[in-house]
């Protein structure tokens, strides 16, 4: 028997409906928010990725699905967005559009990691990108968007960290400090992080090793933000307070991706244990620039589905649910089978979610089949009935059933 791959995961009828209601509150906020849908390819020149990421990211090296396709080109599956929707914004010259600035996305992502409780080799993201400004309530905006989507979806006790890494050279200061403050640990570090403290010391700090964590858990950092950067940081926090969103201030939160500035953060949530992060984002005023574009500065966030999932599973909130039969067809004799099938389809017509056996099954068993698939109501297509032009209307709660005409049966069903 073929299975699916390792790290891939079937997302089944039965909890479909989850996915679907996370979508659709997704989409409603984000349109109220100004934010118009984008989808890039899930394919992309591996090179985008190199160049925005960082050669040195563990994402790079060793988690993205990279080769060569028959024309000898190095494509690769995208492990995030924002990079293919800076180069499509660079490409379609979205900076003209009106709706180009500010957009969102749902899709489908792939990494080589170890496959674990919400995080599969190809996972789903949610987010957004809001290009062209540097305004700190921008920043503002974001995040407290980030908060409204989850009190929408009704998720509780989860929280906003929150930290600013920084202009360019701010972040090199900081680099600095980290592998000044480190230097004196190395030989305690994991092995991957060995190699870190020289490629790239920020990833450091997202190790779950518990040597690791311990280690980094009581590194401090002096100021290290220039005064532009800190007037901007505290103009973000002064944007949250303003609106009654809370967080906390996290220096270890770093961002390993080479291209974050400035603001950078994240949204944890309780019930999801060690790997607790439900959201995470961050200013990257560099990357237009380095991917070809003029020099625009920009910010976004993206939210792990199957985490979103995870957490309205344990809070209760949102519970899976079928696409629901609210009719089913019934008929007794195999000559009225046309004629049920006719109905059938005239109520699917008129937007009433209907079903019909299509095998050779006696009336009690299709009875069964009705109270399976959920049916609200069942029609019996019965042969004295339909000789008068009326079939048989049956209510599944209440057990009750009447003669309705058939030319009105669509009134009556509307008017239940």
């Amino acid at each position: 028997m073929i299975q699916a791959l390792r790290g891939t995961k079937d997302i089944l009828p039965d909890e479909i409906s989850i996915w679907q209601r996370i979508e659709t509150i997704g989409r409603d906020i984000f349109y109220i928010y100004g934010y118009n849908e984008i989808k890039t390819p899930i394919i992309e020149e591996a090179s985008l990725f190199a160049r925005s990421i960082g050669d040195a990211t563990d994402i790079v090296q060793k988690e993205m699905y990279a080769f060569c396709d028959r024309g000898g080109r190095n494509i690769a599956l995208r492990p995030e967005a924002t990079a293919s929707i800076v180069r499509s914004y660079i490409e379609n010259s979205l900076a003209q559009s009106t709706k180009g600035s500010k957009l969102f996305y749902i899709g489908p992502m792939f990494r080589a990691e170890r496959p674990q409780q919400g995080r599969q080799r190809q996972f789903y993201q949610i987010g957004l990108e809001a290009i062209g400004s540097d305004n700190p309530f921008v920043d503002a905006e974001v995040i407290a968007l980030a908060v409204r989507f989850l009190e929408r979806l009704g998720i509780k006790k989860f929280h906003v960290k929150l930290n600013s890494l920084g202009c360019q050279k701010d972040k090199i200061s900081v680099i600095e400090k980290h592998k000044e403050n480190l230097k004196p640990h190395i030989e305690k570090l994991c092995e991957t992080c060995k190699a870190r403290f020289d490629k790239n010391v920020l990833r450091i700090f997202d190790c779950k090793e518990v040597s690791c964590r311990a280690i980094v858990e009581n590194v401090r950092i002096e100021k290290a933000l220039c005064d532009e950067c800190a007037s901007h940081f505290e103009k973000v926090k002064a944007g949250l307070d303003a609106i009654g969103i809370k967080y906390t201030i996290d220096h270890k939160i770093v961002r390993g991706l080479d291209y974050y500035t400035r603001t950078v953060f994240e949204i944890t949530q309780e019930s999801l244990g060690a790997k607790d992060a439900i959201c995470a984002g961050g200013r990257y005023n560099n990357l237009v620039r380095e991917l070809g574009g003029k020099d625009t500065p920009a910010i976004g966030f993206a939210f792990g589905m199957e985490r979103l999932v995870l957490a309205l599973g344990s809070s209760g909130e949102i519970k899976a649910e079928g696409g629901g039969v609210n009719t089913f067809v019934a008929v007794t004799g195999e000559q009225l089978y046309s004629e049920a099938f006719k109905l059938t389809e005239s109520l699917r017509n008129a937007g009433i979610a209907s079903e019909i056996d299509y095998d050779a099954k006696s009336l009690k068993a299709q009875m069964k089949k009705a109270e399976k698939l959920g049916a609200k109501f069942v029609i019996i297509v019965g042969e004295e009935e339909f000789k008068k032009d009326r079939v048989v209307l049956r209510d599944m709660k209440s057990r009750n059933q009447e003669e309705v005409l058939l030319s009105e049966i669509l009134i009556k069903l509307k008017g239940r």
